[in-house]
């Protein structure tokens, strides 16, 4: 029986605003998780340390990289950066996730201590996504629950991915209480428990997800 957990991150679109509130800092995962780096660019426009030593192709295809919407928005784009960052700086956890998922995909451009420019960053990500989950953020503590399960960001710890699914699960995430379904369902991360599975398959059904409901008609099927 196939029982399948959705891997997609959440990113959030609506208009961001300031607000105030600092995350907190007590958690497990403190440790494993890089506090946001310096280290970043502005979107529509290349900084010295990136452009030296490279040709004019490896500059354009940089320029790409950097300004995914295309050359006619570069100005949009790096206005929209730039109030993104001040709110997720300012402690905004819809700016902050919005910021980690634009670091996971790559459209936001980051360099490592090398100076080597990175397709994507998922340690910044998920420093990002830490911020925003501490906050209660659901959205954010399901990517970072799928950051915690697939070892992307941060070392590959499946209590942990439950844990912050289950929060997320709990605040009527769909996608969040299908991944927790499936895991008490394999007993990934948790101890094994069809019931509880079930619970949450249905809770998710329930909102029209359609994971779920294949998930449910696979242990029907299977006369569990």
């Amino acid at each position: 029986m196939n029982v399948s957990a959705v891997l997609i991150l959440a990113a959030t679109v609506a208009v961001l605003t300031g607000c105030s509130g600092e995350p907190g800092s007590d958690k497990s995962a403190a440790n494993s998780i890089p506090s946001p780096m310096n280290e970043i660019t502005k979107l529509g426009e290349i900084p010295s340390f990136m452009s030296e030593g490279l040709s004019d192709e490896e500059k354009a295809e940089l320029k790409e990289q950097i300004m995914p919407g295309g050359f006619g928005d570069v100005k949009a784009a790096e206005e929209k950066f730039k109030a993104l960052m001040a709110d997720a700086k300012a402690g905004d956890p819809a700016a902050q996730n919005s910021l980690g998922v634009m670091y996971y995909t790559g459209e936001a451009v980051s360099k490592n201590l090398s100076g080597k420019v990175l397709d994507n960053d998922p340690e910044l990500a998920a420093g990002w996504f830490y911020r925003a989950a501490e906050q209660g953020y659901a959205d954010a503590q399901f990517n970072l629950g799928l950051m915690y399960a697939n070892g992307e960001g941060v070392p590959q710890d499946m209590e942990q991915a439950v844990e912050l699914f289950k929060k997320a699960a709990e605040q009527g995430h769909v996608d969040a209480q299908n991944n927790l379904g499936a895991m008490y369902f394999t007993g990934e991360g948790v101890a094994r428990d069809e019931k509880k599975a079930i619970e949450w398959f249905e809770k998710a059904a329930a909102q029209g997800n359609q994971e779920a409901r294949d998930n449910l008609d696979a242990i029907k099927a299977s006369g569990k």
